[in-house]
Formats: structure tokens, sequence, C-alpha cells
């Protein structure tokens, strides 16, 4: 069962110069564009960069400084991902830059993306996923009635912004929402910086709308798609995608297979399986079922009502939702007025009708699609 670390120890002392980026590389950048970042990696349009190596370093001695408000660390794994990198040759000389990442709770846009120079004459344009942010929950949530969100349209800006400053071949991608931007990115770019692009990574990503899926520009840039998912994947088989994908071995089960230091890795890429699991093809089924039965108003109306009852918690996030911050929630579910009770009732049959009508989904294996 060896992960990205065991990973960094059979390739880490072998720069991509002498041993090409591959799909376990990828996962290894995406990762790291969930560190906090700020404040020491330069933003778009400053100059030079900082390597991995040092980037590292500062964010470890802020961790370890009293006097510093400590940064948050998404993953339990996140300090040994920073001390190995620091000490990598593979990743510890690759320069970081163009970071940004901002939250807008009334636009409900939760966006952050990097550029790293891989030291192959390629830059790696990776995007992050969803955050620990309630928003960045909430715009995930959105994608279910709307074609765009603002988060896309950030995520393409950004590439055209800073295509415009790299020389040079790109390569894209992300983890979660960030494989998904990554994606849009590339397919609502200029045809000059398509052609620029290698491949694009999208690890355990969710999909589009069908319009996206049809236009042109995906359609220019889907054979350079690399898509991975886990066996158990419940993110990355939600809503329509248009290219294949590779289903990849985990440590974990079911929706903790999302976190990709449970993921299973080879001297240059990851463990494949055959198929995902009956597991995974029942959530798949059940939750398209759900979101079919409901039109578009009744699925806005449905998640902006389950965060409304989340702010009410006064958190911004789910580090922050703590006993206070829950007591809050339960006092205000007794002043939900009526019709909202109704709409969440009435949903939430509907997951239930559509759990009901799948469940022979888990005894019937099915090829993979």
């Amino acid at each position: 069962m060896a992960n990205l670390f065991d990973y960094l120890k059979w390739r880490g002392d072998l720069e991509f110069s002498k041993s090409p980026l591959n799909p376990t590389d990828s996962v290894i950048l995406c990762q790291l564009s969930y560190l906090p970042l700020d404040g020491i990696v330069p933003g778009p349009g400053e100059k030079n960069g900082i390597s991995i190596s040092l980037a590292s370093n500062m964010i470890m001695e802020k961790l370890k400084s009293a006097s510093d408000p400590k940064p948050r660390l998404m993953y339990k794994d996140d300090p040994q991902l920073l001390n190995t990198l620091a000490s990598s040759d593979r990743f510890g000389k690759c320069r970081l830059f163009g970071y940004v990442n901002h939250i807008d709770t009334d636009r409900e846009v939760q966006f952050s993306a990097v550029c790293v120079y891989t030291n192959d004459g390629c830059c790696f344009i990776v995007f992050r996923g969803t955050d620990l942010s309630f928003v960045g929950w909430k715009e995930d949530f959105n994608m279910s009635f709307k074609e765009v969100i603002p988060a896309q349209i950030e995520a393409a800006n950004y590439l055209k912004m800073m295509a415009s400053m790299i020389k040079g071949p790109l390569r894209l991608g992300g983890h979660s929402k960030g494989g998904n931007l990554a994606i849009y990115a590339a397919a609502n770019c200029r045809k000059r910086i398509q052609k620029r692009i290698r491949e694009i990574y999208s690890n355990d990503a969710p999909g589009f709308h069908k319009n996206v899926i049809e236009s042109e520009g995906f359609t220019a840039i889907r054979d350079r798609i690399r898509s991975y998912i886990p066996q158990d994947s419940v993110v990355g088989m939600l809503l329509e995608h248009g290219y294949d994908y590779t289903v990849i071995k985990s440590s974990q089960a079911g929706l903790l297979q999302h976190d990709m230091y449970s993921w299973e890795m080879t001297h240059n890429n990851m463990v494949h399986v055959d198929s995902v699991t009956l597991g995974s093809r029942f959530v798949d089924k059940t939750l398209r079922g759900w979101i079919d039965s409901l039109d578009i108003e009744q699925r806005k109306q449905f998640f902006d009502a389950l965060f409304s009852i989340i702010n009410s918690s006064e958190a911004k996030s789910l580090p922050e939702l703590e006993f206070k911050a829950v007591s809050r929630i339960i006092k205000s579910l007794g002043s939900i007025d009526e019709p909202t009770r109704n709409l969440i009732n009435k949903t939430l049959g509907e997951l239930f009708n559509a759990a009901r009508r799948n469940i022979d989904t888990l005894l019937k294996p099915e090829k993979n699609e």
C-alpha cells in the first residue's frame, strides 16, 4: 500500500528534467495547492517566485511560532508533506508564483490557484479544490443548478492572465473542484493558449453542465484530459463528464477516498483497478435520480435554505463549527418557517425515494463506462 510519501522516497532525488512528470506528480502538486501559501508565494505580476523548499520551510516556521497566527491545514498529513517537499530534489527546487486566494461571500465564490515551474521547460498551473470555508461548499452545490459558477469564470480569467506572462508549454490540474476549474479554464481560453496545453489533470473532480461538454472549446481539449477517480468515488462521479476516467486504488473507504493521501502509488504512476465499486455506482445513480427529480428552482431553494441554516451558526468555516455554533444551528431549526420546512422535508424525501429505486445497483455488477 505505497502512497505519495513512498513515491517521494523512490523518485524524490530525480528532477523533472531527468524523469518526466507523471500522474503521481500531478497528485502531489494538486495537494500542495491546499497549503496556506498566503504571504509566502508572490502573486500575479510580482517578480521572481519562491522555491517549494523555501515555501515549505516558511510554512513550518509559522506552524511552530506561538506569536504568529497559525495557518490552517486541511489534511492531517500536510505537515509530513511540507517536511518531505522541503528536502526533495524533484520538487524542492521548483518555483511557485502567481498565487491568488480569495473568498467572496456575496458572490458565493472561493477561488485559489498557483503556478509551478517544474524545471522541465513547462509550467504547471494548479487550481485548488474546495477549502474549509462554507462559501466554498455552497459554490459546489450551486453546480447542480447553474451552468457556470463564478470560480469557473475566475479560473478562465486566471489562465488568460498567467499564460500572457509565461513562456512555453503549460500543464493544468486540480483536485476536486480544482480539477473541474482546470478543465473549464482550458476549454474556455483562446486557441493559441489551448495549443500550448500539454495535459489537464483532473483528480476526483465533478463534471459539468451538458452545454459545457458540448462546446467547441471542450471538444478541442478533450483528448488532453487525464481524469482519475478512486474506486469508491462520489465527488468524481457527479454531473456529466464527456471524457474517460481511470479508476485508482485507495487505502480508505467511501468518502474518505477523496483524500489523495490515501491513493496508492507505483514508482511512476497510480495503482489502477478495473472499475468503481457497486457502492460508488449506487451513490451516483441515487444522486443523479434525486437531482433529476427536482427542477432548477427547487434545487436552488433547497441549497439556499440548507446554507441559511448553517449560516445561523455564525461560523465561516468547518474549523469554526464548535459547540456554540452547533447550538445556534439547532436553535435556528425551531424557527424555520413552514414553507421552508416543507421544502426541506420534501426534497429529502425525494432523496430517500431515489435511494430506494436504485438499491438493486448494489447487487448488479456493471462494466466500467
